[in-house]
C-alpha cells in the first residue's frame, strides 16, 4: 500500500468518525414520547437527587458529582437519540443499579482506553516494535472501544446469574403460595405471606412490589407482571397472566400455581444437566489435547533421529 493511499484511507476514516459523531451529538427531531419520557427522567433525577443528599459521605464527593454530571449528560444524549437500551436498562435492573451511573462508568472507561492505547504503543516503541505514528491512533480508538463496552459485558453476565436465581426462587415462591391457599388462606394474603418466608433480594423485590401494590390500588398479580416485565423474567410474567385468568377459583389457582412450579423445576434440571454435559465435553476435549501433547513429546526424539539418518 503506497504512502498516498494510506493518507486517504485515513483521512476518510477520520471523516467518517467525525461526521458520525456530529450526528449523534446533534439533537433529532423530538417526539411526543420523548418529551414524556424527559419529563419523567427529570422527576427521576430529582429524586435520585435528594436520596443522594442524604446518603453516606463517601457518596457526596467530587468524583460522584463529577460522575453524576456525566452520567446525567449522556443520558439526556441517549433520550434525545430514542437509544432505548430496553435489555441493558432490565439487566440494571435486575442488578439495582443506576443507569446514570453506568453510562458515566462506560464514558470513564473509555476516556481512559484513549491513554491507555498510547501508552501501549510507548512501550512497544520503547522495545523497538513499530514506528509508525498512525499506530497510537488505532491503538488508542481500539482500547477506547473496548473499554466502553467492558461495562456492558459485566453487567449481562452478573444479570444472567442473577435472573437464573431469580428463577429458582420464583418456582420455589409458587409452591409456597399454593400451600397457602391449600391452608385456606386467599390469594392477596398467600402471595403476601409467602414472600415473608426469607430476606433474600428475590424474595425482598417481590415483598416490595405487592406492597407498593396495596398503595397505588393495583392488583397483585399485574404487578407481579410489570416487575417480570422490567427483569426480564418470563416466569413472572406468565404466573400473572395466569393469576388473572383463575383469581377467582382457589382450586384453579392451586392446580396452575403447582404445575407451574413443576414446569419450572423441570426446566432448571434441564438446564443444569446441559450445562454439566457441556462442562463434560469441555474436559473431554482438554484431554485429547493433553493426550496429544504426550504423544507428540514421546513421537518428537524418534521421529529427529529418524530424519536426521
Amino acid at each position: 500500500m503506497t504512502p498516498f493511499t494510506l493518507t486517504a484511507l485515513t483521512g476518510a476514516l477520520v471523516g467518517l468518525g467525525l461526521f458520525l459523531l456530529v450526528r449523534a451529538l446533534a439533537p433529532g427531531k423530538r417526539s411526543t414520547v420523548a418529551s414524556v419520557a424527559e419529563i419523567d427522567a427529570l422527576r427521576a433525577r430529582a429524586a435520585a437527587h435528594q436520596q443522594g443528599a442524604q446518603g453516606t459521605p463517601e457518596e457526596s464527593g467530587r468524583v460522584a458529582a463529577l460522575r453524576a454530571r456525566i452520567g446525567a449528560r449522556v443520558a439526556e444524549l441517549y433520550l434525545r437519540q430514542g437509544w432505548e437500551q430496553r435489555s441493558l436498562r432490565s439487566d440494571l435492573e435486575v442488578l439495582e443499579r443506576s443507569w446514570e451511573k453506568f453510562l458515566a462508568t462506560k464514558v470513564l472507561l473509555g476516556a481512559a482506553g484513549l491513554f491507555f492505547g498510547p501508552f501501549l504503543f510507548s512501550i512497544g516503541w520503547l522495545i523497538g516494535f513499530g514506528r509508525s505514528p498512525l499506530i497510537p491512533l488505532w491503538l488508542a480508538l481500539l482500547c477506547a472501544v473496548v473499554f466502553f463496552m467492558l461495562p456492558d459485558l459485566e453487567v449481562r453476565r452478573d444479570a444472567a446469574a442473577k435472573r437464573r436465581d431469580l428463577r429458582r426462587v420464583v418456582g420455589a415462591y409458587l409452591d409456597l403460595v399454593a400451600m397457602n391457599l391449600a391452608g385456606g388462606r386467599g390469594l392477596p394474603e398467600a402471595l403476601k405471606a409467602a414472600s415473608e418466608v426469607s430476606d433474600g433480594w428475590a424474595l425482598r423485590r417481590i415483598r416490595d412490589t405487592l406492597a407498593d401494590a396495596r398503595i397505588t390500588g393495583q392488583s397483585q398479580w399485574a404487578a407481579l407482571g410489570d416487575l417480570g416485565a422490567r427483569l426480564g423474567v418470563d416466569e413472572l410474567k406468565d404466573m400473572s397472566a395466569s393469576l388473572a385468568l383463575v383469581a377467582d377459583d382457589g382450586a384453579k389457582v392451586r392446580a396452575s400455581l403447582a404445575s407451574r412450579a413443576e414446569t419450572m423445576r423441570h426446566r432448571e434440571l434441564a438446564e443444569i444437566e446441559g450445562s454439566a454435559g457441556e462442562k463434560s465435553q469441555s474436559m473431554l476435549v482438554a484431554q485429547l489435547m493433553l493426550c496429544a501433547g504426550f504423544l507428540v513429546f514421546l513421537i518428537y526424539p524418534a521421529a529427529m533421529r529418524v530424519f536426521q539418518i
